[in-house]
């Protein structure tokens, strides 16, 4: 099962710096992340989402890709190309693989104009050697499907502090 943590920063510059230290985090096998996702809201209140993944894009060139390839077939490679990039572009917009934009959008109308929110759809992690890499990066979390210690270890860690672990006393 996974995780959705929404993390509001001060600026678009430090969101992306934290979901670097995650993607790099990622390489190194300490977390697995389904998605993270930018929502920048401008000064008149509009909200753009900077995804890992366009699906668009993809979805353009694997149907360039296929339509290339069939139109070779029919002797018609120019032709199958461009209807394939249509097609695969068209499919791809309206493919929606992670985080719900919509819902991205609703959450993030919160935030304060000219600064952001980072959205993160985790599978699992390392949880004391993911808090130890995001220690004193700031940010304020806004919605998460942790429980409450481990959504009150991540703030700490965030703000640069050591959580309050319960000591068990004999």
């Amino acid at each position: 099962m996974s995780d959705l943590i929404v993390i509001a920063f001060p600026t678009e510059a430090k969101a992306e710096e934290v979901r670097q230290k995650l993607l790099d985090m990622q390489k190194e096998y300490l977390i697995e992340l389904s998605d993270a996702v930018i929502a920048v809201k401008d000064a008149h209140g509009r909200i753009k989402l900077n995804q890992l993944l366009h699906t668009t894009a993809a979805g353009a060139v694997s149907g360039t890709f296929w339509g290339t390839l069939i139109g070779l077939i029919f002797l018609m490679p120019l032709a199958g190309a461009a209807i394939g990039a249509a097609s695969g572009a068209l499919g791809g917009a309206l493919t929606d693989a992670g985080i719900n934009d919509k819902w991205m959008k609703e959450a993030a109308a919160a935030i304060a104009p000219g600064t952001a929110a980072l959205f993160v759809l985790v599978r699992k992690f390392t949880a004391d050697k993911v808090m130890e890499g995001l220690r004193g990066e700031g940010g304020k979390i806004m919605r998460t499907s942790l429980d409450h210690t481990k959504e009150a270890a991540l703030q700490a860690a965030l703000a640069g502090v050591q959580a309050a672990v319960p000591q068990t006393v004999p």
